[in-house]
């Protein structure tokens, strides 16, 4: 990393490595900001979309017939930014199979990121957002996967650096604070989070996720960590009553910038521009959300519609709405969650491959798995 990427404001927040190497320790939040009409309108939008959201959430007949299905998209979707290879399908006969971490190593980092981010949503019903609740879901996020070397749970001990595939700490794109400056920024930072603040709660969160990102605390996992981040902030400035944005879809879509936003601020200070790009994210992801749950409430009301004609039973309907929260599905698994006998679960299943809504997928005549495959395709269209 070099001095001269940075303008003279941001370059006194350099500071040498132990290696003798240039690192950014960025300021404590928050900044000075100019609200330009451009950002104001972005802002405007930004809010709008969030709130039809969260109307929508408000009105659910039961909240996990989407947190579940949208949970395990941002999963795949963000873990995808970091290079990991898994499609929502994959997740999903993963989880119904209950695959061995060993066989499918990427589908358990993904699998891991839904356990982490489900720790944490129910984690902030008794602790605040805090840097101990990081950790904790830090270390599910790197349980029995590649990299579970690097400390999970832990905060780094040595310096690490960002920048193409097998780059040296010289030749590194972006350096974060040494050790000891980054236990300072951690402490900044968890202060920040507990303070009043008067800038609207969607650039606050743009801040944070920045700050997370520039400070890049643990050895592995920061850029999973700081997504989560943003869905629990959304939960806990209670600006979403339900987990239901995700932004990870638009960042995967618009990778380079998304990196190429959060570098200029460190080396210039453009928060103008990281600020328009995350309030288009969370536009563009939350008129997704309104229009994805549309697709799939009703897809919903079409299935109890067919059939209740039918005459179906109330546990057949029940049923139903557990798919909309796991889309593949085994006879062991529907019998351990509906508490019914594997012949009375093969006797719904079937009902439901004779209407339509299920699919057998493996050939098997053994350990078969079945998918709503129209569930699966209203979350997987679109991914990017």
């Amino acid at each position: 990393m070099r001095h001269d990427d940075f303008d003279k404001t941001q370059a006194r927040q350099l500071v040498k490595t132990p290696q003798g190497s240039w690192a950014f320790a960025p300021a404590p939040l928050e900044p000075d900001l100019a609200f330009e009409k451009s950002l104001v309108r972005l802002l405007s939008e930004a809010d709008r979309a969030l709130s039809e959201l969260a109307g929508i959430a408000r009105t659910l007949p039961n909240p996990h017939l989407l947190i579940g299905p949208f949970l395990r998209r941002e999963a795949v979707l963000s873990s995808r930014i970091e290079g990991t290879q898994a499609s929502y399908s994959d997740l999903l006969y993963f989880e119904a199979a209950n695959l061995r971490e060993r066989e499918v190593p990427d589908v358990r980092e993904v699998a891991n990121y839904v356990r982490a981010l489900e720790f944490g949503l129910d984690r902030l019903n008794e602790l605040p957002l805090s840097l101990r609740l990081i950790r904790e879901m830090h270390a599910r996020l790197l349980e029995n996967v590649r990299g579970e070397h690097l400390t999970p749970g832990e905060f780094r001990r040595s310096q690490n650096w960002i920048g193409p595939g097998g780059c040296s700490l010289g030749d590194a794109t972006y350096v974060p604070p040494p050790v000891s400056e980054m236990h300072e920024c951690l402490a900044d930072l968890e202060t920040y989070l507990h303070e009043p603040s008067e800038l609207p709660p969607l650039v606050r969160l743009a801040l944070i996720h920045y700050q997370f990102e520039a400070i890049h605390p643990f050895l592995d996992g920061n850029g999973r960590i700081g997504r989560l981040l943003i869905t629990l902030l959304l939960c806990q400035e209670r600006l979403l009553p339900q987990p239901l944005l995700y932004l990870s879809a638009f960042f995967e879509r618009n990778r380079e910038e998304y990196y190429r936003r959060l570098l200029a601020v460190s080396q210039r200070g453009e928060w103008a521009g990281w600020l328009a790009f995350f309030l288009r994210a969370v536009a563009s992801q939350a008129k997704d959300a309104v229009l994805r749950s549309d697709r799939l409430l009703r897809l919903r009301q079409n299935y109890r519609e067919r059939l209740q004609s039918a005459r179906a039973s109330a546990l057949l309907l029940q049923f139903v709405d557990d798919l909309f929260v796991n889309p593949a599905i085994s006879n062991p698994g529907i019998s351990r969650t509906l508490g019914i006998t594997p012949r009375a679960a093969q006797l719904n299943i079937d009902k439901l491959v004779a209407a339509g809504v299920l699919k057998e997928v493996t050939g098997q005549r053994r350990n078969r798995l079945y998918v709503a495959t129209e569930i699966v395709a209203g979350l997987e269209r679109f991914e990017g």
